[in-house]
């Protein structure tokens, strides 16, 4: 007699704030990207956040796709111009939970001025940087945060300028909750995430990524197992650390941790006071 399994199809277990549709996803193999969807989602299930209440805005490149794969509202903007549509949604929905992830290319290249701006005006978004050393997308060049003397297709010598310090330069810049983590973090990057949506204000994570398509490939760092035990061997926790001094360097040390944790008033809720200010005084004078 024939026995007759019992299969039971089980949902994903994130699958409220995850498009099951349009997985498997498209990303390279060990791309640190996924990583990072997966934490963001963790953290939006452990606030207990509706998916009808979040906002999810990427930028162009390999980061760009990761709003495709969120089950909320998603926009995948223009180059660079992630910031801006994030903040015309704030503006317009302040209730909303805006989650920006886009790539160091994206953010700090030519969407620079715009994450200067945004963090100093101190909008209520919650920003995260996948940081791979280098334009993944595009046939993996010299970037922003490419680290000095590193490999890319632009840079066959090595590199000789002075790549930016993210997180410095969120800090500077004006940003209430500033942190790094890397991709081998993945329970500590859940638990910035969680305390970066539930701030009011600018808050910057910078996420240290593999790329083993290029940047590891070039460099010589291996693949997406070999580059996540760099991480684990090169990183140092130190929360609280002067954020001018946090390096993050896989050759060297990547200085990890939550480095600004502040209050500051918040631009969209000031903006709104000062409408209703406004037409309190037009109902005044009718």
């Amino acid at each position: 007699m024939a026995l007759k399994a019992n299969f039971i199809m089980e949902k994903h277990p994130l699958n409220k704030y995850v498009r099951e549709d349009v997985l498997p996803h498209i990303l390279c193999p060990g791309c640190g990207i996924g990583t990072v969807i997966n934490a963001v989602a963790r953290a939006l299930k452990n606030l207990e956040v509706p998916p009808e209440d979040v906002v999810v805005v990427s930028g162009i490149g390999c980061s760009g796709r990761a709003s495709g794969y969120f089950n909320t509202d998603s926009v995948h903007t223009t180059h660079g111009r992630a910031l801006p549509l994030a903040t015309a949604i704030k503006i317009t929905k302040p209730h909303m939970k805006v989650i920006v992830i886009a790539g160091d290319g994206d953010l700090f290249a030519i969407g620079g001025n715009h994450f200067i701006h945004s963090a100093r005006r101190n909008i209520d978004l919650t920003v995260i940087a996948v940081n791979n050393f280098n334009y993944g997308m595009t046939g993996g060049q010299l970037g922003p945060t490419t680290p000095s003397h590193a490999v890319t297709s632009t840079s066959k010598q090595g590199n000789f300028e002075h790549p930016f310090n993210l997180v410095h330069l969120a800090a500077a810049a004006g940003a209430v909750y500033v942190a790094r983590w890397t991709t081998f973090h993945v329970n500590l990057l859940t638990k910035s995430i969680e305390k970066a949506i539930s701030k009011r204000g600018f808050s910057f994570i910078d996420v240290i990524s593999q790329c083993p398509t290029y940047f590891d490939r070039y460099n010589r760092l291996g693949d997406a197992v070999s580059a996540l035990k760099l991480f684990q061997k090169r990183s140092v926790i130190k929360n609280g650390y002067d954020p001018a001094l946090a390096i993050a360097d896989p050759f060297d040390k990547i200085i990890c941790g939550e480095f600004v944790n502040k209050e500051r008033p918040e631009y969209s809720e000031r903006l709104q006071n000062i409408i209703k200010e406004r037409m309190r005084e037009v109902v005044k004078n009718e």
